[in-house]
């Protein structure tokens, strides 16, 4: 801009913004008695630029630039989630387990006291798939049980213990439904926790008899079935995809990953 001089930081080449009454130096004939600063008052007041009849005004507006897209739109439909529908459902984890399957083993004919099953619901596998009017859901629950057992002649209870994993499968009627829509799930919640010992289960010599435990859980969730599809500005609504539904010949047999 200019060269500020030494003494004063406000002279340049081209003279003084300022004078020096500006400084605190003293008065200036340039301005009049409406000066910027009024001895009377506290508050600044237009004055005219030094060797200029104009008046100051800077009343500065800054603006920030519009932002620019990286590339204009070039529909004004929008793409949405239609909800096909929505249940409450419930799944029941189930297993009879033999005697043997029990650490230390629960000898044969032994008396059962009380069972105790321990959830583990963080540890849950789910598979869900739909197929027309249908969402299959299949998984693996892991557990913890423990049995408190009396053996045949002993008159001391003992406890056998047994980590596994409950299967539990449910097929829920959803009308409308097709195999291309997405299936929304909330956690599962226990509802009820059974335990049923005599059970008959087919022992190790192909006999079948009543050394069994059948353990039970009742599962509650929530099944929602979703649908993307395209609304227009007067609300028309058309499917992504309008052959989502037609289903085959054949029945599609679906392999679901291991936990």
């Amino acid at each position: 801009m200019g060269n500020f001089g030494k003494k004063n930081p406000m002279h340049s080449n081209w003279g003084s913004a300022c004078s020096d009454s500006d400084w605190g130096f003293g008065s200036d004939s340039r301005f009049g008695d409406d000066s910027r600063f009024d001895r009377h008052s506290k508050f600044k007041k237009p004055c005219k630029v030094c060797k200029s009849h104009d008046d100051s005004v800077c009343d500065c507006n800054f603006k920030a630039p519009a932002r620019q897209l990286a590339a204009p739109l070039n529909s004004d439909c929008v793409l949405v989630n239609s909800v096909v529908g929505s249940k409450a459902v419930q799944k029941v984890a189930e297993a009879t387990l033999p005697f043997t399957a029990f650490t230390p083993v629960i000898p044969a004919g032994s008396t059962i006291g009380p069972v105790s099953v321990v959830p583990n619901l963080a540890g849950i596998t789910r598979n869900t798939t739909i197929i027309r009017d249908k969402v299959v859901n299949i998984g693996l629950i892991p557990v913890t049980i423990m049995v408190t057992f009396t053996a045949p002649g002993s008159t001391t209870p003992a406890t056998a213990t047994l980590s596994t994993s409950l299967p539990f499968q449910e097929h829920t009627d959803f009308p409308g439904a097709c195999p291309e829509d997405t299936v929304i799930e909330p956690a599962l919640v226990v509802e009820g926790i059974f335990a049923q010992p005599g059970v008959p289960v087919i022992g190790t010599t192909g006999l079948v008899t009543t050394n069994a435990i059948l353990v039970k859980i009742v599962l509650r969730t929530t099944i929602t079935v979703i649908r993307p599809v395209i609304v227009d500005k007067h609300g028309g609504i058309c499917d992504v995809n309008e052959r989502r539904c037609e289903t085959t010949t054949t029945p599609t047999t679906s392999t679901l990953p291991a936990p």
